[in-house]
């Protein structure tokens, strides 16, 4: 019986893994397409960006490694923490935060979304941001109600008595510099010989009361590029979006996982199978279960 049970048990899990082979959760995260934790889940613009390390979600790229806060897949957002950032209760200075830069081919799909505003904190005067100054005006605005002069009023500032009547020191640039992402396309330290930065972002359409209020993080707006009628035939025939090594060496392609086979088109396409296929029909596995029932009971009546 012990035995019975165990197969039961195997066969039953089987069939929950193969109902969504790719939708996972990492802690209280949901992890779905175009996003996967595992080989050949989600969009193959996403690959390799996400993990799943002791129930928290990691966001990978070159510029570093981020926790995930949120994914937001009603409004294709995801929202990122980054250790070595500033927010109102801690100043981070060194340089040796993150910022945010992407490899040249992920560009087209994600960037901070228009609402966030990068804060860089005590920038050298031959920093990229303020060549020109100070006959060229400094790139630094408000951005989504949010500005430096509002940000150094954080009691964060008093404990690296780095605080100062305004954001400027003397007739040099400003101690604080409130950018757009747009304005310089990469918030990577080094290069803007910057000691520290910090990150926000406001999704009321109302004014917040301060910088104690903001959310901080990195708010990133996710593309797919181009049409998705690959995927959404997919999903509507009960499969499941992924992504596979084409058999002709042409790199990367979509696939539609199904019960017992991949396919290039959808679930319902009278093809060949595209590949092995681990999975097993959920019918079969109801069948194997019932058969097993059906043999144990006819056993236990024979003694």
């Amino acid at each position: 019986m012990k035995i019975l049970i165990l197969i039961i048990s195997s066969l039953a899990l089987l069939e929950l893994c193969v109902v969504d082979a790719c939708r996972s959760y990492c802690g209280n995260i949901t992890v779905d397409y175009p996003f996967g934790i595992r080989n050949g889940c989600g969009h193959p613009g996403y690959r390799d960006l996400l993990f799943c390390m002791n129930d928290v979600l990691m966001f990978h790229i070159s510029s570093g490694s981020y926790r995930v806060l949120d994914i937001d897949y009603a409004y294709q957002s995801i929202t990122l923490h980054d250790p070595h950032m500033s927010t109102c209760e801690t100043i981070v200075l060194g340089g040796k935060g993150n910022g945010f830069e992407a490899e040249d081919w992920r560009a087209p799909y994600f960037n901070p979304t228009s609402d966030n505003v990068f804060m860089l904190i005590g920038c050298s005067p031959k920093s990229p941001i303020f060549q020109g100054f100070p006959e060229k005006k400094v790139p630094c605005r408000n951005i989504s109600g949010m500005s430096c002069e509002e940000y150094m009023s954080c009691p964060a500032w008093d404990m690296v008595g780095y605080r100062q009547p305004g954001i400027h020191s003397g007739s040099g640039p400003p101690m604080c510099c409130a950018v757009g992402f747009e304005s310089v396309k990469a918030i990577n330290l080094s290069k803007l010989e910057c000691e520290g930065y910090s990150s926000a972002y406001n999704l009321a359409p109302l004014k917040l009361r301060g910088p104690s209020d903001w959310a901080y993080g990195i708010r990133v707006k996710y593309e797919l590029q181009g049409s998705d009628a690959f995927c959404r035939a997919c999903v509507a025939t009960s499969g499941t979006c992924g992504y596979d090594e084409s058999a002709d060496g042409g790199g990367l392609r979509h696939v539609c996982m199904c019960d017992n086979h991949n396919s290039t088109t959808n679930c319902d396409s009278v093809i060949s199978p595209t590949g092995a296929s681990s999975s097993v029909r959920p019918k079969t596995i109801g069948s194997l279960i019932l058969y097993f029932i059906t043999m144990n009971i006819g056993f236990q009546r024979r003694k």
